[in-house]
């Protein structure tokens, strides 16, 4: 009968250095890896989970929240063998429900920390109840039917534990239904190109080079890329393939780390292979699309856990290989020569997430192919001003990936913008039809079938954006200028008002209802509207400049006086500001104070011609008014 090991310092060697040196080394080392990116911009999906989003608390820290719980409940689990010697079995049971309880925990972080009860249950059995499986198989084959070894399923609880396990992995599983439903997130080709191939064998094959992969990235990690999609890695279709060797050699290797962990005579290394390999291989299995289909080719985080179980082996190798050889200052020479490596590797991979510019363009000489890296790095140089780059990446990425609807839509924009209004309607009418419900690419291609004067289609344009989203406060916006352009004045202030009861701080739907009232002589009504749009946008000062536009047609001079002030203070350089205060005090009788803002709108911009008209009146009447005097 198999004994069950307790002796937890057996099964994990103390450091050589006291634990509290352990430990201020290791935060010492991560200070340093991470030091360059603390200050750093929010970057890539920061954007969505963390700057657009307000209920934003700790967001975009899943992976790490996930490894905390997830060794928590691992070391819950260890501590239940320490305490089950000490204090009996409620003391262990109670350790054993704490670390499902906190399994529970890493699982609401993220999925992937369900595994650490298949890892708790590996551990049990084979690391502390020793179970031999070389042993057992050939008691098997030679019909032996005392089979002691089994003897450990009858004795130190094991069977209680796994059911406690099994519960609670099953109680796991149907919260997380009842939450969030059975069907799994819908995802492209693009997202994992070798779930959507034709044929069992080539997914085979192409899964296990993604794994091969990620087996490189924890060995070497020099290749490190914020996206793997979108055609970065070309799935392999043939046996000729040279990649082909790598399946090979990540078969031979973790083949002949499990044969060593299941079968040794050597009971130590028997244990510690097989909490490196459990450690290694389970917490990868979501990832692994064995179960599911997943939405990436390769993601770095999911490495996070498994890189655990890459140390332990490692350390595991590395010590091996000094009691087998006198140049042991040889081997702690090359242990430390690969930390460095590594710490060097982290030091600028951190630097590289500093903006989303370095992000972005690293990934280029690792994923050439990728068109989202071509995307983003467009989308960077766009938001900079820098078009004509911009639009070069755009290219690149729709011809990587010619149904890249986003890239279709933003480079549609950019030309757009710089009236090259033919292909951007074909790009914008390309996109649509391969993505039908893509709304913002309706809404881009009616503004540009109005800047054709193609009013019927932009319309229909701007109704299939609002059909496929219904709350879209810009394409209403965008509706109502059409109406506007086409005279439709009722149904325009129609659509700004929708745009505005969906979205209250929509400035320039509010701004567009005052001015088109203004213009048309609705000057209560505008005023209405303006003292509205102030109330809900306060620091507005083009809302203020309008409004004052209105309160100066109604005589309400004082009113008036103090909102343009106010709007002035708020945009100090706005020459419009200035040229219709000055026409206000114009009006109003105060030719000295309307001489100045005329004079300083002219400064700002000195093409105005209605202001220049407006002051040449202006001096006219002054120079009257002293030959009058005289």
């Amino acid at each position: 009968m198999a004994v069950l090991d307790t002796d937890l310092d057996h099964i994990f060697p103390s450091s050589v250095l006291p634990p509290l040196w352990a430990k201020l080394v290791v935060g010492l080392v991560a200070i340093v890896c991470f030091a360059r990116s603390y200050d750093g911009d929010f970057v890539f999906d920061d954007s969505e989970a963390i700057v657009n989003n307000k209920v934003a608390g700790v967001v975009g820290r899943a992976d790490l929240l996930c490894a905390l719980f997830f060794l928590l409940s691992f070391l819950g689990y260890c501590k239940a063998f320490r305490e089950s010697n000490k204090e009996g079995t409620y003391s262990s049971t109670f350790w054993v429900l704490l670390s499902i309880f906190l399994g529970a925990v890493a699982m609401l972080c993220k999925e992937q920390g369900i595994t650490v009860l298949g890892l708790n249950a590996v551990f049990d059995i084979l690391v502390i109840g020793k179970f031999n499986v070389l042993e057992i198989v050939q008691k098997v084959l030679h019909k032996d039917k005392s089979l002691e070894s089994l003897g450990m399923l009858r004795n130190g609880g094991l069977l209680f534990r796994m059911t406690l396990l099994t519960s609670g992995g099953a109680g796991m599983l149907y919260v997380r239904w009842r939450i969030m439903g059975t069907g799994p997130p819908a995802f492209t080709e693009v997202d994992n190109p070798a779930s959507f191939a034709d044929g069992m064998l080539v997914r085979a094959v192409n899964y296990n080079y993604y794994y091969s992969l990620n087996a490189w990235l924890l060995l070497c990690p020099w290749w490190l890329c914020f996206d793997w999609s979108m055609g970065c890695i070309p799935l392999i279709k043939s046996v000729s393939d040279w990649r082909v060797i790598a399946l090979a050699a990540l078969w031979f290797c973790l083949i002949g780390l499990i044969c060593q962990a299941l079968c040794s005579e050597d009971g130590h290394k028997r244990r510690i292979l097989t909490l490196g390999l459990g450690f290694l291989v389970i917490p990868f299995l979501p990832a692994s699309n064995l179960f599911f289909r997943v939405g990436f080719v390769v993601a770095e985080r999911v490495l996070y856990l498994p890189s655990v179980g890459y140390c332990v082996l490692l350390t595991f190798g590395f010590g091996a290989l000094s009691k087998h050889t006198k140049k042991k200052k040889l081997i702690a020479a090359v242990v430390l020569g690969i930390l460095l490596i590594n710490m060097l590797r982290c030091v600028v991979r951190s630097g590289q997430w500093r903006s989303e510019e370095q992000l972005f363009r690293s990934a280029l000489s690792v994923c050439p192919l990728n068109a989202k890296v071509h995307y983003n790095i467009g989308k960077n140089l766009a938001d900079k001003g820098n078009q004509t780059a911009a639009i070069r990446y755009y290219r690149e990425a729709v011809r990587l990936n010619p149904k890249y609807v986003h890239a279709m839509n933003n480079l549609g924009n950019i030309l757009k913008e710089r009236n090259e209004l033919q292909e951007a309607e074909e790009l914008l009418s390309l996109a649509v039809r391969i993505q039908p419900d893509f709304a913002a690419a309706w809404m881009n291609l009616g503004i540009v079938q109005n800047s054709l004067k193609r009013f019927e289609a932009a319309e229909q344009s701007y109704r299939m954006a609002i059909k496929h989203r219904r709350k879209y406060p810009d394409c209403y916006y965008n509706l109502g200028r059409l109406y506007a352009d086409l005279n439709r004045h009722v149904d325009a202030l129609n659509a700004w008002r929708n745009a505005t009861v969906l979205k209250p701080e929509h400035s320039l739907a509010w701004n567009n209802m005052i001015i088109l009232l203004d213009n048309t002589g609705n000057l209560a009504q505008a005023e209405a509207v303006g003292r509205e749009a102030l109330e809900l946008i306060p620091n507005d000062h083009s809302l203020m400049f309008s409004l004052a536009n209105v309160l100066g047609k109604s005589q309400k001079y004082k009113e008036s006086e103090a909102l343009f002030l106010k709007a002035i203070k708020a945009n100090p350089n706005a020459a419009s500001y200035h040229g219709n205060l000055a026409v206000l005090y114009h009006r109003w009788g105060h030719l000295d104070l309307a001489k100045k803002h005329y004079e300083i709108s002219l400064q700002l911009d000195p093409t105005a011609s209605g202001t220049k008209e407006n002051y040449g009146l202006l001096r006219r009447k002054l120079e009257l008014m002293q030959k009058k005097d005289v």
